[in-house]
């Protein structure tokens, strides 16, 4: 997901779409444990699209546009 993407959202919605991607790498992460994990590459972009998800909203609190 793009950050364009993620600041056309509102935050209630970046919220609801933040625990659903922390629900999947925790499948992700169990799934590695018990050497099932079919795209290990996954667990990487779920978090970077995590922690973009987080800079957005965190610019939002600050009141930066961008």
């Amino acid at each position: 997901m793009k950050a364009k993407d993620v600041r056309d959202m509102d935050s209630g919605k970046i919220l609801k779409t933040i625990n659903e991607l922390k629900q999947e790498l925790f499948n992700l992460r169990f799934q590695g444990a018990a050497n099932k994990l079919e795209n290990p590459a996954r667990c990487r972009l779920v978090k970077k699209d995590i922690a973009r998800m987080k800079t957005v909203l965190r610019e939002r609190e600050l009141g930066l546009n961008g």
